[in-house]
């Protein structure tokens, strides 16, 4: 075969099997059988004439040469999506995959619905939406971009700060009707709180008073969780007092079925980011995504430019 004669199919499951270093996974993504992801890295081992890749039971490596070769790939399937882009943009279409990782809750509630109005817009980009709240590897699993409710510090990816989601204290009508209004931090004391166990330091209730003033209550619970829709449950059935981003529960405050406690004292807040793997930035599709997302995620409730 001759050495020029790369096959790009060949090389897009090469990259993929060096980032997520399994041939059952990449087959899975591809939906196609692990015997032709096989098929395809013998291929263009045969093809490049140097192996790439080194097979154990368990785990995919990167040879040094693949190593090199990997990065190259990188480059060159980057400028093909670019090429492509730009060619469908001179007859004002775009089109092609775009993958994102969201917060489970923020995701299921609100940015399912930006991604429909913007297929709607743009009906032949087709979504891959990865509901999650663990931190995942974004090059590894082939997201596009990320948005996370949460301090980022990885320095690998380009990071755009969206904003700060803010949070309430809520409790349903009919869990205050029996147990009483607080009117200051220190009524806290007492009742039953909703928590999230994956919040350090949550078994303590902090809130800055309209003075600057900083109160840390106890926060006594019966019933925690590790999930966002988890605590939108807990509050409307009256189990008690949670701490919760505006967005999960700005519907059912609307609706009457939950009451803010304590209006004038202020949790605190969480930041939004997006990010987003460098590499895929330049793509037109991508960079419409991106764009869309920032414009319309600050006019959700409780997304503010400060904490």
């Amino acid at each position: 075969m001759d050495k020029s004669d790369v096959s790009i199919v060949n090389m897009r499951s090469f990259v993929r099997v060096a980032e997520r270093g399994s041939l059952s996974a990449v087959a899975r993504e591809l939906g196609i059988g692990q015997s032709t992801v096989s098929r395809h890295l013998q291929e263009l081992e045969h093809t490049i004439g140097v192996p790439l890749l080194s097979r154990t039971t368990r785990r995919v490596t990167l040879t040094d040469e693949g190593s090199r070769y990997y990065a190259n790939c990188v480059q060159i399937l980057r400028l093909i999506d670019q090429a492509g882009d730009e060619a469908r943009g001179a007859r004002g279409a775009a089109a092609g995959t775009i993958r994102i990782s969201c917060t489970a809750a923020f995701g299921i509630l609100h940015i399912t619905r930006l991604v429909f109005a913007f297929q709607d817009r743009y009906p032949d980009i087709a979504i891959d939406l990865n509901l999650t709240d663990e931190r995942i590897d974004l090059v590894r699993e082939g997201v596009d971009i990320a948005l996370r409710l949460a301090p980022l510090i990885d320095s690998s990816l380009k990071l755009r700060p969206l904003g700060y989601s803010h949070r309430l204290l809520v409790a349903s009508p009919g869990y205050l009707e029996k147990r009483g209004m607080p009117r200051t931090p220190q009524d806290l004391i007492g009742h039953d709180g909703i928590r999230m166990t994956n919040v350090a330091g949550s078994e303590i209730l902090v809130l800055m008073g309209p003075d600057g003033e900083r109160h840390e209550v106890p926060f006594r619970s019966r019933f925690r969780t590790n999930h966002g829709l988890g605590v939108r449950e807990a509050v409307v059935a009256g189990r008690g007092i949670g701490g919760s981003h505006a967005w999960l529960v700005d519907d059912l405050i609307a609706a009457g079925r939950l009451a803010v406690i304590l209006p004038d004292h202020r949790l605190s807040s969480t930041p939004l980011n997006m990010l987003i793997v460098p590499e895929r930035a330049g793509i037109a599709r991508v960079r419409l995504l991106i764009d869309y997302l920032a414009e319309e995620i600050v006019r959700l409730p409780g997304i503010r430019p400060e904490p």
